[in-house]
């Protein structure tokens, strides 16, 4: 899977680098590039920005420039984000059918927004990771990067993403390891017990008590 990323700081995805994130682009599972919206400004100072018309507080990012770092990138088949808090708000349907997809351009704003025109013309969905406004779109898209290579083939193992929380609508069951007890708490006995089928039974009961207690809206949308 591709990820074009356009922004003005491409610094900032240096992490995507790391972790299970940087080993999947080493085995090529993965595709990540980061474009420079600054590079494709024509003015001498690389200015990409400009005030709003009609007056207003801040700067908004010219049309022409973000146009032409779309350019560079796209393709036919790929599929322009703008990660934005008025977009639909990400969640794991989303995160699914987003990794079925071959390209994604990810374009992040910053300062007040992009000019309108641009968006217009080249943006397919807008997306936000949620209520709230952040300084621009850079975190966003490395969630969104994030979370959708979990799903492309060969990134995880095929049970770690179906035994996760919000796979099946509820909330993960309880994970321990050695040592055996810590700090007076021992592991609970159903999971030294090997009886395979006993602790599928008791992970599910747990998955359902702790969505009950920590998301019970999920309890609602899956009646």
């Amino acid at each position: 899977m591709k990820f074009d990323v356009l922004t003005l700081f491409p610094e900032m995805f240096e992490p995507l680098k790391t972790s299970i994130i940087g080993k999947a682009v080493e085995k090529k599972l993965i595709d990540i590039n980061i474009t420079n919206i600054r590079d494709f400004s024509e003015d001498k100072h690389k200015k990409v920005d400009d005030t709003p018309y009609g007056g207003g507080a801040g700067m908004i990012m010219k049309p022409d420039v973000v146009y032409r770092a779309y350019q560079s990138v796209k393709e036919n088949k790929a599929k322009v984000i703008y990660l934005s808090p008025q977009g639909k708000t990400l969640n794991q349907q989303k995160v699914e059918d987003l990794s079925k997809e071959s390209h994604l351009i990810l374009l992040c704003g910053h300062y007040e927004g992009i000019d309108q025109r641009v968006l217009d013309k080249i943006v397919d969905e807008e997306i936000s990771i949620g209520d709230y406004v952040l300084t621009g779109g850079e975190i966003p898209a490395m969630v969104l990067i994030d979370s959708v290579s979990r799903y492309v083939e060969g990134v995880l193992k095929q049970d770690s993403i179906q035994e996760e929380s919000f796979s099946n609508g509820l909330l993960e069951y309880p994970q321990y390891t050695r040592p055996e007890i810590f700090e007076g708490e021992a592991v609970p006995e159903i999971l030294l017990s090997g009886h395979h089928q006993n602790i599928e039974k008791w992970r599910k009961e747990k998955s359902v008590e702790i969505t009950k207690k920590k998301r019970p809206d999920l309890i609602k949308n899956n009646e």
